[in-house]
């Protein structure tokens, strides 16, 4: 299991494992994330009637309201009206959880620059310290096990609740705040004090393969994911194979995962979705490479946004889907503000793919199946499929 800074557990543990999972990337609509294409703009997608409040929204507001006005807290009762939906994805955040949440998409947030994963043996090691990051001017290197976050062992905890450790989750911590961690190198053991900071995402890595393969790793579709994605292509060999690696992938922003799909594909269905009844498509622009022999890795990491693309490249023949089945969460949420600012998110409607799947609670199933050797798979696949004409 292995965690990153920006996506992290939230701040409120009582909201548990579906509120993580938001967190985590989902897939969100309407104009407060901007993640959703507007009404008749044909650059992203082709609109079909308004877009409106869902029935639930108004009662999640009616019930906020109604808490203002008796004196009571309007996100607690908010609260309440969304476990009682039923909504498996809603969710209600604080004024300062929701800018956090955006701040996290828009590919900012606040940290030491530290990735962790969990050993088999409960240990915690550092996978990757992010250049210029407080971690790497304190010489933090990747291989570092950390023994403890401000005094608290950490070993055996889940990776989420170490990143949030360091982010100072609980307490609300901003940039320049301290947080003490106990490390171990080899038989060196010592303690450093780091300033947190605010530090931007790298959600996309690019590497070649000694074959020439050129395998992109898309780790978010955080705000400029596409770009970089593009950016990344116009470096590589004109014919090169290449691999699109969506594995942990939680999702983000559709519009970057619309532009992802804008990147290989020439225009054409990408998706449709419905909200409340009305239903909507997306489309990629015009003007992709199409010629590029492509695979997508994927796995049971690979969730919303980062689905939608998928389904979108295997469903128009443009890719090789390797890995195992992906997660499974195709709904749209849309965003309504209630009186004390807090944000409540539910569920609005569910997204297809080009050939109409479903995604949402079936996940994507890959063309072809494969475990840890899935980039083996890849460079054997890509070597047969050659370049296109």
């Amino acid at each position: 299991m292995s965690g990153r800074d920006p996506f992290c557990q939230p701040r409120r543990g009582r909201r548990g494992a579906a509120l993580t999972l938001v967190f985590a990337g989902v897939l969100i609509a309407g104009a407060a994330t901007g993640s959703l294409p507007e009404p008749g703009d044909p650059a992203r997608g082709a609109a079909v009637g308004p877009v409106g409040p869902a029935g639930g929204h108004d009662a999640v507001a009616k019930a906020a309201a109604e808490a203002m006005a008796d004196g009571k807290s309007p996100m607690e009762a908010a609260e309440r009206a969304v476990s009682r939906s039923g909504d498996r994805w809603g969710a209600v955040y604080s004024e300062g959880e929701y800018e956090e949440f955006q701040d996290a998409l828009d590919g900012r947030y606040t940290g030491v620059g530290l990735w962790a994963r969990r050993e088999p043996d409960g240990r915690i090691e550092v996978t990757k310290v992010r250049p210029g990051s407080p971690a790497a001017d304190a010489g933090i290197r990747t291989g570092d096990r950390l023994r403890s976050v401000d005094g608290s062992g950490v070993d055996g905890r889940p990776v989420t609740e170490v990143i949030a450790l360091l982010r100072g989750d609980a307490e609300d911590a901003p940039a320049g705040t301290t947080v003490t961690l106990g490390l171990q190198r080899g038989p060196r053991v010592w303690s450093e004090t780091l300033h947190r900071a605010r530090l931007s995402t790298d959600s996309v890595t690019v590497r070649r393969l000694p074959d020439g393969v050129t395998v992109l790793k898309v780790s978010a579709f955080t705000k400029g994911a596409a770009a970089a994605v593009r950016e990344a292509l116009r470096a590589a060999p004109a014919d090169g194979r290449t691999v699109l690696d969506l594995r942990g992938n939680s999702g983000g922003l559709v519009t970057e995962a619309v532009d992802t799909a804008s990147v290989f594909l020439d225009g054409g269905l990408v998706a449709t979705y419905d909200v409340d009844g009305a239903q909507r498509a997306l489309h990629a622009a015009p003007g992709g490479d199409t010629d590029r022999p492509l695979v997508v890795l994927v796995d049971g990491g690979t969730m919303s946004a980062a689905e939608l693309l998928t389904g979108a490249l295997q469903d128009r023949g443009r890719a090789v889907v390797i890995g195992s089945r992906t997660f499974g969460k195709g709904s749209v949420q849309m965003p309504t503000k209630l009186p004390d600012g807090s944000v409540a998110e539910l569920t609005v409607g569910h997204y297809r793919t080009p050939a109409g799947h479903t995604v949402d609670g079936r996940g994507v199933t890959p063309d072809l199946e494969a475990g840890s050797s899935a980039l083996r798979r890849a460079e054997a696949v890509l070597a047969g499929l050659g370049a296109r004409s």
